[in-house]
């Protein structure tokens, strides 16, 4: 496949100290050598940095610095140059659109990336990590994100493909003498194989929860009864005036979201309606929606007013949170004001005794809620699967597997066997990138940032 020579700014729009703008193609050296006045950069080592100026006629533009990378060793597998200028909107722009007049094609979103799995730098899950390594805002971000581009996702599916194009074969064998009845793959041998894969497989996907969480941040809901103070909670992590804070019940009617950083992990906090029963229509619908956040939450901090609060309503919630069957935190607020048997109940179920208001506690909160959504899966190397399209179509294998078991079981001739074992490989191949159309490649691409 013959591809043009493509320009864009890498670096992020705006004016800054310096902007990069990355030139990728075959005519890479060519174009960049006929604007750049310093060395003859088309003779040139790879990777070698030089001093020069770049013109338009006898006009200079910027003074820069030009990084060359040399086919295959580069981040596209062909020449690259990397221009560093000054992060002037107005240079950036004239040196793009003389790039650009002398024979350059502006880069679409995510082409750098492309080129770079077209030309076997690495496969399609491996790309896809380059941009969530972009988009990491925190270290269990970074760590998911660096361990799927450097391929341990990857060997896991290849290995899974391998095992079971063996059979593959071993069964197209059959059929070409199928008029020999010969047996060339073990039915039995067949059948553990694919239990063993669907373990595997169930690993995989289980751990998707975990990496969707990662990735987006633990959904985490904080909930209670009006005024127990889960917006003051909201503000005081935050550290800004989030949500509205009054003492009249029943102001959160709507669901508020923000995302703290927690030592390296996202949780996505949702302040929500106070539960109680109310004729006000409104408000009844940020009741209603409440208790739906809950049922889907990873987590719940479910606060007590430890002034106002009783024992019997207490008992009340508790019975209600165990019904949920999500994991939840109790959390004792106004811990100055705690009438005793309250905090005596709190503490037999673990509960955590804060001041919102104050702010005393909120450490303890964060280690509380470490704790309880453990990462020690995602830790201890494990691969995680954190992208929703590699998830369905692991699950989209699985189905194709148990196909695969029910032929068996039934005596179902070879060639149904044998397109369902390619069904199965035809999934798990969309994951890496040995099966693609341009419009899974369009629609993966088109979400990366331009210059990348």
């Amino acid at each position: 496949m013959k591809f043009e020579t493509i320009v864009a700014l890498a670096t992020p729009a705006g004016i800054g100290a310096i902007g990069v703008i990355r030139v990728s193609g075959p005519e890479t050296f060519t174009i960049v050598n006929r604007v750049f006045k310093g060395k003859d950069i088309s003779k040139a080592a790879s990777h070698t940095i030089h001093f020069g100026t770049i013109r338009n006629g006898d006009h200079i533009i910027d003074e820069v610095l030009v990084s060359l990378f040399r086919a295959p060793n580069s981040f596209t597998r062909e020449d690259v140059i990397e221009i560093s200028c000054h992060g002037s909107n107005y240079i950036i722009q004239q040196l793009i659109n003389l790039l650009l007049k002398e024979g350059c094609q502006l880069a679409k979103p995510g082409e750098f990336t492309q080129r770079a799995f077209v030309n076997g730098r690495f496969d399609l899950a491996q790309a896809e990590a380059v941009a969530d390594l972009i988009a990491a805002e925190n270290e269990s971000m970074h760590d998911a994100a660096m361990s799927q581009m450097r391929g341990g996702f990857s060997l896991e599916i290849k290995q899974l493909r391998e095992k079971l194009v063996h059979f593959a074969s071993m069964i197209e064998l059959e059929l070409d003498f199928s008029e020999e009845d010969v047996e060339f793959a073990s039915r039995d041998d067949l059948k553990s194989l694919i239990y063993e894969l669907k373990k595997v497989i169930f690993k995989l996907t289980e751990s998707f929860a975990l990496g969707n969480a990662i990735k987006n941040g633990i959904p985490t809901v904080i909930a209670g009864k009006p005024n127990a103070g889960k917006s003051t909670l909201l503000n005081a992590l935050l550290n800004e005036e989030k949500a509205i804070v009054s003492d009249i019940p029943g102001t959160t009617r709507d669901v508020i979201e923000d995302v703290i950083n927690v030592d390296g992990i996202a949780f996505r906090f949702v302040d929500t309606a106070g539960i109680r029963t109310t004729e006000d229509h409104v408000e009844a619908i940020g009741v209603e929606r409440t208790h739906a956040r809950m049922k889907d939450a990873s987590v719940i901090l479910y606060m007590i007013d430890l002034k106002s609060d009783n024992l019997h309503d207490l008992d009340t919630q508790l019975e209600y949170l165990e019904e949920l069957g999500v994991p939840y935190l109790l959390i004792g607020n106004k811990m100055d004001q705690a009438q005793p048997e309250l905090k005596t109940k709190l503490e037999e179920h673990k509960g955590l005794l804060i001041s919102a208001s104050q702010k005393e506690n909120l450490e303890n909160l964060k280690e509380a809620l470490k704790t309880l959504v453990s990462l020690d899966s995602f830790k201890t190397g494990n691969t995680v699967v954190t992208n929703l399209r590699h998830y369905e179509s692991l699950r989209q294998t699985d189905l194709a597997l148990d196909d695969v078991l029910t032929g068996i079981d039934n005596q179902v001739t070879n060639d149904f066997v044998a397109m369902d074992i390619r069904n199965a490989l035809h999934h798990l191949g969309l994951i890496t990138g040995e099966i693609t159309t341009d419009d899974l490649l369009e629609n993966i691409f088109s979400k990366f940032c331009i210059g990348k």
